[in-house]
């Protein structure tokens, strides 16, 4: 199993320690051997505790979304929006989310890496459940006829375009895009699936604009709630990894 510490390779930190076994894998395996013996890792722990994650989630959002406390805010339009045509093709894309977040952690192959993952997850998610919850928000109406789009409209009706701000489909995206990356360079995938990924993530957030799900200003709170758990988390694995090589 890779302690937190060893998430970066060799050259990113102390030239002078040894190649673990692990690193040594990453050089002498192609990246995609050592990501399926990574998935293979804890697989039940992953398997039942990504779904079970979801659930609780929706559970949380939904309950916030019809039951607000408060009146509800309209979160306005900025130049930003006009950026972004209508796309209802996205949607796809949109949905994509619920299969990318589950990239980074199905390739997390230490126990405590995972358990601090799924810490960072739940203070995103309480970070914007604790905005929903004081501040209720949800976006303009747009003049679409969402009949000529059926399955927007379904999306509309579920969702109601409301828990707009931040934006969690964006903050998650973010936040896996950061440590999908780190993972990748540890695997030495190289540049292609480095650029995927964040390319992935881009259309994710472009995505929420354009079938106007959310605004700009979603979407760019989103994307800062997601990078700074991303980096207070990597902060927290160097702490660790700090403390460990001290004992």
């Amino acid at each position: 199993m890779i302690a937190p510490g060893r998430l970066c390779p060799p050259s990113c930190g102390d030239p002078s320690r040894p190649m673990d076994p692990i690193e040594t894998r990453a050089t002498d395996r192609g990246w995609t051997s050592l990501a399926a013996a990574r998935m293979r890792s804890f697989w039940v722990a992953k398997l039942v505790g990504m779904p079970a994650c979801f659930a609780a989630f929706f559970a949380v959002y939904f309950l916030l979304l019809n039951h607000p406390r408060s009146a509800v805010t309209t979160v306005p339009l900025i130049a930003a929006d006009g950026l972004v045509p209508f796309l209802p093709w996205a949607l796809p894309l949109y949905a994509s989310l619920w299969v990318y977040v589950t990239l980074a952690p199905s390739l997390l192959d230490d126990r405590r890496d995972l358990l601090s993952y799924l810490g960072a997850a739940v203070a995103i998610s309480l970070a914007g459940f604790a905005v929903f919850f004081l501040w209720p928000t949800c976006v303009p109406r747009p003049a679409i006829d969402w009949s000529v789009h059926p399955t927007l409209a379904h999306l509309k009706t579920a969702d109601a375009s409301g828990n707009a701000f931040p934006s969690l489909h964006v903050a998650f995206a973010v936040f896996t895009a950061v440590w999908l990356g780190r993972l990748l360079r540890a695997m030495g995938a190289g540049l292609a699936p480095f650029l995927l990924n964040w390319l992935w993530c881009m259309g994710i957030v472009l995505s929420t604009l354009a079938i106007r799900q959310h605004v700009a200003l979603d979407a760019i709170s989103g994307a800062l709630l997601g990078a700074a758990a991303a980096i207070a988390h990597a902060h927290f694995l160097t702490y660790l990894r700090t403390r460990d090589a001290i004992r």
